[in-house]
Formats: structure tokens, sequence, C-alpha cells
């Protein structure tokens, strides 16, 4: 029988114990500053930057933490700020300012943009303490440990999430962190890295998560369909019972991750999501890709991995492992470059980049670490810029165009919904229906079983909602921005494209807007 996630544990610090005992020493590398650009999907909707072109400060304290992020002139003013030392509750505490919106016992980033919090030094350790991001963008964390964050017992924090992002975040990069627990549930912690209510464009590379009850997940129910365009590569997972991730809709990208000792299950994509599992090694593990714990089944293209000592549970119920010879059921279209490291060195490769503390070092694409160049320096104004840059066309009159609306018969839904309203309301034809998002901005899709060409769209605004501002237009299938601009309620076209979801984002209005019609045509 499989011994607790606390048991194992033990196990493993006595085998450390015994190292230290007979005089094994380890050298450490010194932390360093900020280094190398962000990849994966935390490269587009404009890219992620976090503080670059902003000054620079230095903390050993949360609570300098939190007054580097007050002392801005205002909450998108770029910072850097460089972590020493450990922070635990002790040393957090809530500071106050226009340009934050802080609290105790939590690294809390919330309402702001343009920041970078990396480890230099001896290092930074975020002992008990989690990282907590909410409606927040273009943020870098670098080189740092986030260890033992529970949500029950004593101190807590975060939840018991050791980085958790939630509510409208966009443009996140995380790498070269170690995150790591002291057992499961029971022992009082969640999850190390989780993604929920509308959180997109983030990377996490060159990390290590262990001995935790749950790696991550994205999306915390079923319902919760709104993240996506995740990126997971040069990971390693390891003494883990499941969620390698948890992936509830959207899209991920899960490559050269070392995965070593899973309990229970590994990636579990499902509730629609769609992942792009490619090279990737499997070690001494159960169900490392499937469909798990429930009847709603998501999908994965898979290529080049290696499953060493992988074992299969048989199909039943809610339990739909793609072993034992994992084929694809999907395909997934990725729009940025990349490096691929063949499976076979990735072990290898991973123990010597990922993780804090490991000099921000990289592998080359062929299996060699190297170190990247420092990072931007440049201002940044956040991710509003898209790219690849797309058209911004003038909303054309509201008469809708020649041809069929491609909306009637597809299925709909969004990032939120206002009360009353209905994301369905936007594709029964009816002018009288309409959706709203619970604010003043908001996403509403339209979407098919199979792949659509789609060149215009028509947004027909009910009466009585408040005027929608800014826009994109997107390619839900690989997170493209088709289209953006200022002043909608009329015809939006651009490059004829073949895709099975599309997205009207609203990033600004005056007052809570309401959509009748989202109609589309080819």
């Amino acid at each position: 029988m499989r011994r607790p996630v606390a048991l194992r544990i033990q196990a493993g610090l006595a085998t450390v114990a015994v190292g230290a005992a007979i005089g094994l020493a380890m050298q450490t590398p010194q932390a360093s500053a900020a280094t190398g650009s962000a990849t994966g999907y935390a490269t587009q909707n404009g890219g992620t930057r976090g503080g670059a072109g902003g000054q620079t400060v230095r903390a050993t304290t949360g609570t300098q933490i939190h007054a580097a992020l007050c002392n801005r002139a205002s909450s998108s003013t770029p910072v850097i700020i460089e972590v020493q030392g450990t922070i635990n509750h002790g040393n957090t505490t809530k500071v106050s300012g226009n340009s934050c919106n802080t609290a105790a016992g939590v690294i809390e980033l919330k309402g702001i943009s343009n920041v970078t919090i990396v480890g230099v030094g001896s290092g930074a350790v975020f002992d008990q303490i989690g990282i907590h991001i909410r409606d927040s963008s273009n943020i870098i964390i670098q080189n740092v440990t986030v260890r033992n964050v529970k949500k029950s017992g004593s101190p807590t924090s975060n939840g018991g999430d050791a980085i958790g992002m939630e509510s409208t975040v966009r443009n996140v990069w995380v790498d070269h962190v170690t995150l790591e627990a002291s057992g499961g549930e029971s022992e009082g912690f969640d999850g190390l890295f989780d993604l929920k209510d509308n959180v997109q464009y983030v990377t996490l590379s060159y990390s290590i998560l262990r001995n935790s009850g749950r790696g991550g997940l994205v999306g915390s129910s079923e319902s919760d369909r709104s993240n996506g365009f995740i990126t997971y590569n040069n990971n390693l997972y390891e003494n883990i019972d499941s969620r390698t991730p948890l992936l509830r809709g959207g899209i991920a990208h899960i490559y050269n991750n070392h995965y070593v000792s899973l309990h229970e299950s590994g990636i579990n994509s499902r509730a629609g999501a769609r992942a792009k599992v490619e090279n990737n090694y499997f070690r001494n593990s159960k169900d490392v890709l499937g469909t798990f714990y429930t009847s709603e089944a998501g999908y994965w293209q898979v290529a080049g991995n290696i499953f060493d000592n992988v074992t299969w549970s048989s199909r039943s119920g809610d339990t739909n492992p793609a072993g034992p010879n994992p084929t694809s059921n999907t395909t997934v279209s990725i729009p940025y470059s990349y490096r691929l490291d063949g499976a076979n060195c990735v072990p290898n490769i991973v123990s010597q980049t990922a993780g804090a503390n490991k000099g921000n070092r990289v592998s080359d694409g062929n299996c060699t670490p190297t170190t990247p160049t420092p990072g931007p320096t440049s201002p940044t104004p956040g991710p509003t810029t898209p790219t690849p840059g797309p058209t911004t066309p003038t909303p054309g009159p509201t008469n809708p165009p020649g041809g069929t609306n491609l909306s009637l018969g597809a299925g709909a839904d969004g990032s939120s919904k206002g009360s009353g309203t209905s994301y369905g309301n936007v594709i029964d034809g009816n002018l009288n229906t309409y959706w709203s998002p619970s604010g003043s901005t908001g996403q509403i899709s339209v979407k098919w079983g199979t792949a659509t060409r789609v060149s215009q769209i028509n947004i027909r605004q009910a009466s009585g909602g408040g005027t929608i501002g800014s826009w994109r237009v997107l390619n839900s299938d690989t997170g493209a921005v088709l289209a953006s601009g200022s002043g909608a309620g009329g015809v939006i076209s651009f490059a004829a494209t073949s895709l099975r979801k599309i997205t009207f984002d609203i990033t600004a209005a005056s007052g809570t807007p309401r959509v009748a019609e989202f109609e589309t045509y080819s």
C-alpha cells in the first residue's frame, strides 16, 4: 500500500540527514539578479517584462517588499524588487498606499502591474508565507524558494498555495523557483502553483515542485474554464500525489519536464482542456496522463515522451488514463517558437538547471546548460500591445455583413456573467436578451465542435448598458490577437482564420456593457 505523503517525505529527509552526518557538502551558487527573457505563453499578449526599466529596490523582509510596491508613483510604475534572506510571518505586515493593496501574512500583488521579484545574493526563502497575485499583469517572479505554506494549522497563508493567481491575471513568468511542502491536505497544505478565475498567458519554467499532495491546478471547478494559455517547461515534479497539473478548460503546453514519483495521477486534462505534451520524461509514476476524477473529458496531443516504469490503471468510470500506449486525441497549435530537448536528456538537463539558486541556467536546446543574458532593462507599459501586431479596424455599422451568421447553433461561454444574464444570449438571434460581465470588463466567446473559418464579427449592443471602450478579438485556440481597437458596436474584420473558438475581450468600458449578439461570419 502506498505510504502517505508525510511518511514519504520523512524518508527523504532522513536520507538528507545521513548525507549531512557523513560530511556530504554541496556547493550552492550565489543567487543572481533577473536574467533572460520570458518564454512560452508569457511572450504572447504583448509579452512579459516585469519591472524592466523601473527602480531597483532591495528587500530583506516581506514588509519591505510591500513598501516597494506602495512607494511607487502609481500601481503600474515599473519596479524590480531584489529579495535576500528569509521572508516569514514575523516580518511581513500590511503597508498602505495609492499604488498597492497589501495584507499581512502573505506577499500580496493585487491590482498592480510591471513588477519583478527576484532572489539575489545568498538567496530568498519565503518560509510558510505564500505569494498571491490577483487582478494584476506583467509580473515576473524568479529565483526564489517558497516552502511549507499551509491552509490549516498554524501559521496559515494564501489558502495553502505556495504561489496562487486568481481573478483576471495576465502575463506572468515564474522562473527558476523552488516550491515545496511537507505533506498533503491532511497535513494542512494545498497546491504549489494554482491558477483560477480568468488567469491567462502564464509560463512556469525551470522550477522544482516537490513533496506535496497537489502540484497545481488551472481552474477551480469544472465551470471555471476562463483560464488558459499556460506553458510548463523544464520543471521537476517530484514526490507528488496528483495535479501536475490539473487542467480545466483552456490550452496548456507541457514540454521537457521531468516527472518522478507521481503517486496517484499526473497531468489531468479535463473539462474540455487541451494540452500539448511533448518530450517529457516520466519515471516511477502512476497514471501520468489522462482524465481523472470526472466524466468531463479533456484532450491531449502527445509526442516524444518517455515513460520509464510507469503504471496505468484500467479504464472505468471516471478513471480514463491515456496509457499504456498514449496517443493524441486533439491537435494544439503553439504560436511561439521554443527550443526542444530530446526526452532522453531531460532528467540530466533539468537536474542542472531547475530550481532556485542554480544561476538561472537554461538549456541551449541541445541538452547543454547555458547562462542566459541579463533580462530586459527598457521600460514597458505592460501587456497591452499584442504580438504579432493585429489589425486595428474601425468598427463599422451595426448592420451585419452578408452571409450566414455562424454563431447561430454554436456554443458560447465567457469569463463571468452579470446577474440575470447568460452566455447563450449572444447566440440566440434575439436582440432583447443580452450578456453582461460581472464588472466593466470581461470576455465572451463563441465556439464550435470543429474548426470554422471566420473573418468578421458583428457585436450588437443592447440599450441601457455601459459603453465599450477598448477591446480585442482573440483566437482562443492559440491565444493570437486577431484585432484590437476602441469603441465597439459594429462589424470588425480581420484575416480569415480557421478556429474552434473566438473571443471578444472587453478590456475597458464605462459602466457594465451589454452584448445582445456576437455574430460571426466567414
